[in-house]
């Protein structure tokens, strides 16, 4: 489980989706967050799946990291599903024992809020899968920059931002060498009520916090090293630029965005 764990890994490409400027991926991002809240008909929730599945099309990324990126979430999953299951009681009544009450209102719901939620995190887990930290640190400077004005460290947090992400499979890699070690020498962690396993996890937790904290004085020693100040005064080798791609998604998107608010109104 801990190996299937793909947020914030980079998958280099050459595709549309890769060459695109990554402030403009960043908003197209929000848009498609947006567009699946907006999708109240089961109908608008099948134009954010065909979203989806386009520009994973477009972007080559193997279709088996969607599976992957969807393991980690399965428990939230179910536990959404079963929450609107079996404590939305309007509608027509499906199946009834004792004070399980099953309606068809609770299943559209569930399965609505399901789909929901796969396509929120597979759709934006593209955008760290398209882009590298170094562009994704770049676009989030560039994007949050007016708040510059009110004297917002901009470089300081999109740095943060992105160390935090691009960190997040070493410490996946980092706690999967940890457990394995644990249990060659006879920790027990599958086994067991709820309270045995959280507590079979504290050997885990402890080194892995020690690791981190190392990890993050040897960065703040190797940037000291380089002369880092920050973003004053700083030059960057690749500049942003908007090109025809950009263009291009923008209008799908809108396109997209437009069909779901017509069927809103239409169905």
């Amino acid at each position: 489980m801990i190996k299937d764990i793909t947020i914030g890994q980079f998958f280099p490409g050459k595709s549309p989706v890769h060459r695109m400027d990554p402030r403009v991926k960043i908003v197209l991002t929000m848009v498609f967050i947006i567009m699946l809240f907006v999708a109240d008909k089961i109908w608008g929730l099948l134009i954010g799946i065909a979203f989806t599945v386009f520009a994973y099309a477009i972007s080559r990324i193997p279709g088996k990291m969607i599976l992957k990126c969807l393991k980690p979430i399965v428990p939230i999953i179910i536990f959404t599903a079963v929450l609107n299951l079996f404590f939305i009681r309007t509608g027509k009544k499906l199946f009834e024992a004792g004070f399980i009450l099953i309606t068809d209102d609770g299943v559209n719901t569930a399965v609505f809020m399901v789909v929901r939620i796969i396509c929120l995190i597979v759709g934006t887990s593209l955008l760290t899968y398209t882009t590298s930290p170094i562009d994704l640190t770049d676009a989030i400077e560039r994007l949050l920059s007016p708040l510059k004005l009110i004297k917002v460290p901009v470089h300081e947090l999109a740095m943060m931002m992105t160390i935090a992400l691009r960190f997040i499979p070493t410490l996946i890699e980092e706690t999967d060498k940890i457990m394995s070690a644990q249990k060659a020498r006879g920790a027990d962690m599958e086994t067991g009520s709820i309270v045995k396993r959280a507590r079979a996890l504290v050997p885990v937790l402890i080194p892995l916090f020690v690791s981190s904290f190392r990890r993050a004085e040897e960065l703040a020693l190797a940037m000291e090293c380089r002369c880092y100040h920050g973003g004053e005064g700083r030059t960057r080798m690749k500049q942003l630029k908007v090109s025809c791609v950009d263009f291009v998604a923008v209008a799908v998107t809108v396109v997209f965005f437009a069909g779901i608010i017509v069927i809103n109104h239409l169905v």
